[in-house]
């Protein structure tokens, strides 16, 4: 068994709300991402989604998004990012993803899995700049960069759990990048570094295709994943041991 991961998948299929008005490599996304996953994704792998998966805005209307992506082969990790306004409480995604049938889908929110050599964890994270908060409203950075750092904790002390004597490397998943450029978000990075973290993936970043994919910030190593970076191929993890 295999872990995919890729995050930014903006389906507009609940929503009737497409990406190409941000470039080329958005059109005919949808058909993109399913021509792609089913090519190389099996039905016993796990791919791990972190965030902006559907632009519905209520769960209940997000059926179509959901139903595509549970008709992808694999075991789906969801993870919640900034546009997902259709994410409720996990006991209100669970009983809808249960009473809608969807069997293949499950939340990655304060919890953690064991995936066959490692434990995967994570959290929404926050914008690594206050100046980059991108809202209608006025928002508390501090508070919710906190509030963010506290729900990686919570999710790194269930891989501790889980990983209980074994060696099995824990990695995590966020939406927001930690480390951007000259931006860094020290509260999210302090974290990382308390539970000794060695490999880190973020999506969010959209446009941007000349950049490494990956970066070293102290002794961590931050992959970027975000769909179109991918140009939709959910990306294999093969991690050096």
């Amino acid at each position: 068994m295999s872990i995919f991961t890729m995050a930014d998948l903006h389906l507009p299929l609940s929503a009737n709300k497409p990406m190409d008005i941000f470039g080329n490599r958005w059109q005919d996304y949808v058909n993109k991402i399913k021509k792609n996953w089913c090519a190389i994704v099996k039905d016993d792998d796990t791919v791990i989604i972190p965030g902006d998966i559907s632009w519905a805005i209520s769960i209940e209307d997000a059926d179509a998004d959901f139903a595509f992506i549970d008709s992808l082969p694999g075991r789906k990790l969801l993870g919640k990012g900034n546009h997902d306004y259709w994410w409720g409480t996990m006991s209100k995604n669970r009983a809808y993803i249960e009473q809608r049938g969807f069997k293949s889908i499950n939340f990655l929110f304060n919890n953690a899995y064991e995936i066959e050599d490692f434990i995967v964890c994570g959290t929404r994270g926050w914008y690594i700049d206050e100046k980059m908060q991108d809202l209608k409203t006025d928002a508390e950075y501090d508070k919710i960069v906190a509030r963010e750092a506290s729900r990686l904790k919570m999710s790194l002390d269930e891989a501790i759990k889980l990983r209980a004597d074994s060696e099995k490397e824990i990695l995590v998943f966020l939406h927001f990048p930690p480390v951007y450029g000259a931006f860094v978000c020290e509260p999210i990075i302090d974290v990382l570094k308390e539970y000794n973290i060695k490999n880190c993936y973020y999506g969010h970043i959209h446009g941007v295709y000349n950049i490494p994919r990956s970066t070293i910030y102290k002794d961590i190593k931050f992959t970027l994943i975000s769909a179109d970076y991918l140009n939709f191929v959910p990306m294999k993890l093969t991690i050096e041991k």
